[in-house]
């Protein structure tokens, strides 16, 4: 089978690429200067030349504080080049794992999210990833909608790795405390999606939707700042403090979700896919970027 995995330089897209695909698999990962998925015709095109099994789109315009002031390009890439792909592969009878975000929610609920919650996006990013999301669901039948949150891996820029070098630099940090959410291995989301992608690829009625897909638990960035510098100090980097901080002390263009706490219970349910905890996630994650803690050399 001919899998295309689009957003391939992303993290997620980096992650998909390593995993240890089943063998008869073979991956496609074109970058953007060879295919852009908002041009209809190079698109079809593109599904011309192969017959692929199934897609997973990764791809995304994820600036959110440039958006709100690059709404062409952000509805371009999030609303748009969804459009075309979800026309695309539903005339072709591919199935289609479409990623989205935390961002199509208001964040004002009291709980966690789940998928069928009502959506009330307050930002460009937001909005035009829920515009992507409606796109996908009414073109493409044999559709996956995955949402996820706050991911971070080894690669590309990253809140971890943003931690990492600001513990290095300053005696200390402050970050915002006050918005919940779930921090997500990309190595994690990766693979949940192979498993869907795989699923959906090799079962024509197996069950599609709208899912979220987060490690569990949750935090605020504070904890998680305070988690990541921990950790990187028992690998032998520095120890600084966290002072926790309101959003407001740190305004930004496009407005933050104060609970992006998502609902993983349908994934589990219909994939059997169960999230690790978060904090097992990030050692991974240090273990790649730094290296094993101290007291896990001596065993």
């Amino acid at each position: 089978m001919d899998l295309l995995i689009l957003g391939g330089a992303g993290q997620v897209g980096t992650e998909l690429q390593a995993l240890a695909w089943p063998g008869d698999v073979r991956i496609h990962a074109p970058g953007r200067a060879e295919l852009d998925i908002a041009d209809p015709a190079a698109v079809a095109a593109a599904f011309a030349a192969c017959d692929y099994g199934a897609v997973i789109n990764t791809a995304a315009y994820t600036a959110v504080d440039r958006a709100e002031a690059d709404v062409v390009e952000a509805w371009r890439l999030n609303a748009l080049a969804p459009a075309i792909l979800a026309a695309e592969t539903a005339r072709r009878g591919i199935p289609l794992v479409h990623v989205s975000t935390d961002y199509v929610f208001a964040g004002t609920a009291a709980g966690a999210y789940a998928p069928d919650d009502p959506i009330g996006p307050t930002g460009v990013y937001g909005a035009s990833k829920a515009a992507g999301e409606l796109a996908v669901r009414t073109a493409n039948p044999r559709h996956a909608i995955v949402r996820t949150a706050w991911v971070v891996s080894p690669h590309r820029g990253n809140f971890v790795k943003t931690m990492l070098r600001l513990a290095a630099e300053r005696d200390k940090l402050t970050v915002v405390d006050d918005q919940h959410g779930c921090p997500t291995s990309a190595a994690d989301l990766a693979a949940a999606l192979m498993t869907i992608a795989l699923r959906l690829a090799g079962d024509a009625a197996a069950p599609g939707g709208t899912f979220h897909c987060v490690n569990a638990g949750a935090t605020t960035w504070c904890g998680f700042a305070r988690a990541i510098v921990a950790g990187g100090a028992r690998r032998g980097g520095r120890s600084v403090p966290v002072e926790g901080i309101p959003t407001s002390a740190y305004p930004t263009p496009a407005r933050r979700p104060a609970n992006s706490v998502l609902s993983t219970e349908s994934l589990s349910a219909t994939f059997g896919i169960v999230p690790r905890p978060w904090e097992a996630a990030l050692d991974d994650i240090l273990d790649r970027l730094v290296g094993p803690a101290a007291a896990e050399t001596t065993r």
